[in-house]
């Protein structure tokens, strides 16, 4: 089980879910309802094998932490909390380079933004990811079918996640971006020069014309971007992100946006 304390859970997490003022509410503590989601996440475990009776001290049904959960993701809170603990946590982020990557996970029961992946042999969901010197996530994209690859529409991706950050007051001009061949792209290259960040891509082999290229690429700066495989084994930490078996695509996200959360705590510690 994810072993954030109830103190942990009240202070940074349970003031930016939303409180309905309309119908009942719930006859537990808000904080031992999250605490019930993390323990989905961790485990992976189907929403109606929550162990209720250890997680909660009232009897309570499996569907009032599922019902929790969605209102939360639909009306924004998730993504609320994760902004505003990257903000009030900025000043332990290691920006002195970042990095980009994307991930595909195998969706077993489909669903939106899922796709047929040749590579994997399987239908897959793609999601692009920003993480700090640490390794500590920043922002991910939006869900995209796996049958795409990592640089469709990655301008679109960039933007999304750059607003995640401009939310959370962290500025990337001047910054170092990480990132594989695969992103080699001109047009990627361009969006970082516009917003004042330096890509240290590799270079494709495949481009005949790199004999004669001119762009920045330090191999010892380049180095750092195994942090994001670090990124990868910690999301992979929790079994409900290892196989997609939610089919709304929001839901997915959502997901992504509690383990950032947890990380984030986890690994910089609880501050008030």
């Amino acid at each position: 089980m994810i072993k954030l304390k109830k103190k942990e859970i009240e202070y940074s997490l349970v003031p930016h879910l939303s409180r309905g003022n309309r119908g009942p509410q719930p006859a537990v503590g808000i904080w031992r309802i999250v605490r019930a989601i993390l323990y989905r996440l961790k485990t992976g475990c189907q929403w109606r094998e929550l162990p209720m009776r250890s997680l909660f001290n009232k009897s309570i049904h499996w569907q009032t932490v599922y019902y929790h959960f969605k209102k939360w993701g639909r009306d924004g809170s998730w993504r609320k909390v994760w902004v505003v603990l990257l903000d009030f946590n900025r000043q332990y982020l290691d920006m002195s380079s970042i990095s980009l990557d994307g991930s595909h996970t195998i969706a077993r029961q489909g669903g939106e933004k899922v796709g047929y992946q040749p590579r994997k042999r399987a239908k897959t969901t793609n999601l692009l990811f920003l993480t700090d010197c640490q390794g500590i996530p920043l922002a991910c994209s939006s869900p995209m079918a796996g049958n795409h690859h990592d640089c469709y529409q990655v301008l679109n991706s960039m933007n999304q996640m750059d607003s995640i950050l401009k939310e959370a007051n962290i500025d990337l001009e001047g910054i170092f971006m990480n990132a594989d061949a695969g992103f080699d792209l001109g047009q990627l290259r361009q969006w970082a020069n516009r917003k004042g960040i330096q890509a240290n891509f590799d270079f494709n082999k495949r481009n005949a014309q790199n004999g004669d290229r001119e762009d920045y690429f330090d191999p010892l700066l380049y180095q750092e971007r195994f942090v994001i495989e670090r990124t990868n084994a910690w999301i992979d930490g929790f079994k409900a992100l290892l196989i997609r078996y939610e089919k709304l695509a929001c839901t997915w996200l959502d997901l992504h946006y509690i383990s950032f959360s947890v990380i984030l705590l986890r690994k910089i510690g609880f501050k008030l």
